[in-house]
């Protein structure tokens, strides 16, 4: 049967693009109410317009604490109600650790693991309030293995996927569910400078598409996934369970 989101109310972050617009656009369709948040204001307002009345865009900086209470209260004040939180929005950006500048290392923490701190910290009343809920947050295939050159963009994404298995412990008797999602390579702007669509390292031997992430989370959101939660699901295809690419580029070069 296909997932029903009819009636629920989310609130997904890093939307105005790539994965998170891929997300809003399959709730809507799904039958949800969305608030998308971005600081690209221009196209999350103008992806929030083509989707109608059952969303509204609202600028957020997921690194801060009030932007957050804005957004959250946003969906609550707009639609009556929040049942969803999507941490997705994040940056990305590689380089080896000794060759790493601290200042980028920030960045890469305060959007990717302290935003989505934030985001439970802020959503988690509304939630309750709402008799329970779901969280996801996307983490990285990043966040399951080590890969060369990612040991900011990995730390945080390691810490998001234990920040989520804490929340799982804490939040579940309010029946809320905390649930990581790892996205290998996906088709968006964040992995464009990778100029193809194989995948050599991925035994489905391509990259993702955006809509394949969304499918999952859709499915986390929903009430077909009740009794799932604290749990990490790979949407990678197959890459987590072999060599890392950029393992096998860094040992061709040396």
């Amino acid at each position: 049967m296909p997932v029903d989101l009819t009636g629920k109310v989310a609130l997904i972050t890093g939307a105005a693009r790539g994965m998170g617009e891929a997300e809003a656009r399959l709730f809507a369709a799904l039958g949800a109410r969305v608030v998308l948040t971005d600081v690209r204001e221009a196209e999350g307002g103008a992806t929030a317009a083509s989707l109608g009345a059952a969303a509204r865009f609202v600028r957020h900086d997921v690194t801060d604490e009030a932007s957050w209470n804005a957004a959250v209260a946003a969906a609550v004040d707009g639609f009556g109600r929040l049942d969803v939180l999507v941490n997705n929005a994040a940056v990305y950006s590689t380089s080896p650790i000794e060759d790493e500048d601290p200042a980028r290392l920030d960045t890469l923490l305060r959007v990717n693991l302290v935003g989505p701190f934030l985001g439970i910290r802020a959503a988690a009343p509304a939630l309750r309030a709402s008799g329970g809920g779901s969280i996801v947050n996307i983490s990285s295939q990043a966040g399951l293995q080590g890969i060369w050159g990612h040991g900011a963009y990995g730390a945080a994404k390691w810490g998001l996927r234990g920040l989520t298995k804490t929340a799982a412990l804490e939040l579940g008797p309010d029946g809320i569910r905390v649930n990581s999602v790892h996205p290998g390579a996906i088709a968006t702007a964040m992995t464009a400078h990778l100029g193809t669509t194989s995948h050599p390292a991925a035994p489905l031997g391509r990259v993702g598409e955006p809509e394949e992430v969304a499918r999952l989370v859709a499915f986390l959101a929903s009430d077909d996934s009740s009794y799932l939660s604290g749990a990490e699901l790979a949407v990678d295809g197959g890459a987590s369970a072999g060599r890392m690419p950029l393992l096998a580029a860094k040992e061709a070069d040396a």
